[in-house]
């Protein structure tokens, strides 16, 4: 059996030959008898063959002794807020996220919507699929749980509805699952949504979603332009993701909105300790100890940072990935509880949000996230890091290197999913200086890359 689904923190494959409906009745068999579930919440997304796999992964979940609480069609962040607001004993999402649109898979949490990832359960689950299997004494029983409107209620209570006022956003859900929640939230907000290939179609008419590829990000650009949107908002397929434009059309950095929101959420607080990873820093540094903060630096990645967040009880963890995570939302990613905020420190500003990121790009100009395939990574940044550390003011391994000088730095790091290795530099307030250096950067890991 090709087991090659299960990677580090999810399962995703092609279907059929990767991932099928009969892998699945036995994955669902092997979650239950690894993590002794009584009560499982199952969510899938809007991809045609999501259906029939979390069919028949209810069927294995049932089979093995487990109750099965069906919430449909939902997004992923769904299933996290019914596992932890039910108080189930796990969670499973058929999603491929922004995968092609011949793939699917699974994300698994388990009590209080606690990541299952390779080093804590799914390699056991991909193990156990290969043995036989016995039925539970008593089987497991079906029912549909409607969570939609607990879930909605939740995530307006992250707003102060009184200081809303009406504003017109472009919402682009690339066809993905977003804009059936957009309907819902409407009805209780001031805003105007212009929505934009907002109809769930697993065909993806309009290609996969996936807003941090450069050539996708024109339709919601455009829309902002054409309707004169205070900012337009873009999602993966099941919107753990969430994107920003501001009212020109600009795309924004995910590194930009997590001091926003880090900004948002510490003033609503009044302090506590906000996570954030080592790929660019400095602009979250300055914001989080300006609203009376502690940022703690994290390892890139949701497992890493959920787990950081619980053990120092932060109130919000960023990633400049886009990724962004609550600990009122049982510490998991959320792409509908940003844009939420954002809107609303629109409209408590009174400020175009192009003015609230300008500032802030000219303070901290970065390079974004730039890909490399290298043939022997861990080679390359060794040499890289012998190179630069001569006369650097502090070195740092929380995740590949993070090397910073008095007015630049940058992080250097293997990619966790793919073979690729990213370089993020960015400076203080000097754009000429930032993009001298990547260019240096950038020129010494194709000459170390060729030399081998």
């Amino acid at each position: 059996m090709d087991l090659s689904c299960f990677k580090a923190y999810d399962l995703r494959g092609r279907v059929p030959d990767q991932l099928n409906p009969i892998l699945a009745e036995k994955i669902g068999r092997a979650y239950v008898e690894v993590t002794g579930a009584k009560k499982v919440i199952v969510g899938y997304d809007i991809r045609l063959s999501s259906p029939d796999i979390a069919e028949a992964l209810s069927s294995g979940l049932m089979a093995a002794g487990a109750d099965v609480f069906d919430i449909g069609l939902c997004g992923t962040e769904q299933v996290y807020f019914a596992t932890s607001h039910y108080k189930m004993d796990g969670g499973i999402m058929v999603t491929a996220s922004h995968n092609p649109k011949d793939h699917n898979g699974m994300k698994m949490v388990g009590p209080e919507s606690r990541p299952i990832s390779s080093d804590n359960g799914l390699n056991d689950i991909r193990d156990r699929v290969l043995e036989p299997f016995a039925d539970a004494p008593e089987q497991g029983r079906y029912e549909a749980l409607e969570v939609m409107s607990a879930y909605i209620d939740h995530l307006l209570g992250y707003v102060d509805a009184g200081s809303l006022s009406p504003l017109t956003i472009v919402c682009n859900a690339g066809n993905g699952g977003a804009g059936l929640v957009i309907d819902e939230l409407e009805q209780h907000l001031p805003f105007e949504f212009v929505k934009v290939h907002h109809q769930p179609d697993g065909h993806f008419p309009n290609g996969v979603p996936n807003p941090i590829l450069p050539e996708n990000r024109a339709a919601t650009a455009d829309a902002v332009i054409e309707q004169g949107a205070a900012m337009g908002i873009a999602w993966d397929g099941d919107y753990d993701r969430c994107f920003f434009f501001d009212e020109n059309g600009r795309f924004i950095e995910g590194y930009y909105i997590v001091g926003l929101l880090a900004d948002q959420f510490l003033r609503k607080t009044g302090g506590g300790k906000v996570i954030h990873d080592p790929r660019l820093t400095w602009n979250t540094l300055d914001l989080v100890k300006a609203a009376g903060g502690e940022a703690i630096e994290s390892k890139t990645g949701h497992a890493f940072i959920k787990q950081r967040m619980r053990d120092e009880d932060a109130v919000y963890g960023g990633e400049m990935s886009a990724h962004h995570y609550f600990r009122d939302f049982a510490y998991c990613d959320s792409g509908m509880i940003p844009w939420l905020l954002i809107a609303e420190r629109l409209c408590q500003s009174g400020e175009p949000f192009s003015s609230l990121i300008d500032a802030r790009i000219e303070a901290y100009p970065a390079s974004g996230e730039i890909n490399r395939t290298i043939d022997d990574p861990p080679k390359v940044i060794a040499a890289i890091e012998a190179k630069y550390s001569v006369g650097a003011k502090n070195v740092s391994h929380v995740d590949g290197v993070s090397i910073e000088f008095d007015n630049w730095r940058f992080n250097l790091r293997m990619s966790n999913t793919e073979p690729v290795v990213r370089l993020n530099v960015e400076s203080r307030a000097d754009i000429p200086l930032m993009e001298e250096k990547t260019k240096e950067l950038l020129a010494e890991m194709d000459r170390l890359n060729q030399e081998g």
